[in-house]
């Protein structure tokens, strides 16, 4: 006597296999672009991390040519210094907004701070230069300073503090994104190693 048994697949076995091939495809999607927007990169402190979008790339130009680069970086002007969860959340908030803005290829010609942004330059700036903001020898020779030092934005009067005096997109000269220059990390092509060993 033979016995055929048939193994019925459950009810609704069809709309789980799609289910889970829906979400890893989304959870796979996601890690793909987190990958290639270099995520991880902007949970550091290095300034080469905001030229992943390459309209900040004269920000972070004239950043470069300014006094400031010796003593901060991007994150020193542009995030609030006065926790780390205030700091990882700012940093996502303003994040993600300016993704959004790149992504959409909505960026103006001229990048300017929104409200919280200035609260938050305004704060480090005064953090920075307390002495400065405190100090009442500026007050015989600057008119009004000790009466406006703190009710006003710094760059109000220090306009081309640290970004110069030109801020739009494509208005700075010979505008070229930064590459790293740790040797490790350079990769040479190799017409170009065939010439320099020729020389």
């Amino acid at each position: 006597m033979k016995f055929n048994f048939k193994i019925l697949p459950e009810k609704g076995t069809s709309w789980r296999t799609f289910a889970v091939f829906a979400i890893a495809s989304v959870i796979g999607l996601g890690f793909f672009l987190m990958r290639e927007a270099e995520v991880v990169s902007y949970l550091s402190d290095n300034p080469q991390a905001c030229v992943n979008c390459h309209v900040m790339t004269p920000v972070y130009n004239s950043w470069m040519h300014s006094s400031h680069r010796e003593w901060v970086s991007c994150n020193g002007c542009h995030v609030p210094q006065d926790n780390i969860f205030n700091s990882y959340y700012f940093k996502a908030k303003d994040g993600l907004y300016h993704s959004a803005v790149f992504t959409a290829r909505a960026e103006p010609d001229v990048i300017t701070m929104r409200e919280a942004s200035q609260e938050v330059v305004q704060n480090n700036c005064i953090r920075c230069h307390i002495q400065q903001v405190t100090e009442v020898k500026y007050d015989g020779w600057l008119d009004n300073h000790k009466e406006n030092r703190t009710n006003r934005n710094c760059w109000e009067c220090h306009q081309e503090v640290p970004h110069g005096r030109i801020h739009g997109l494509s208005t700075v000269k010979y505008n070229i994104a930064p590459l790293p220059t740790d040797k490790e990390e350079m990769v040479i092509p190799e017409w170009l190693a065939k010439e320099m060993d020729i020389e």
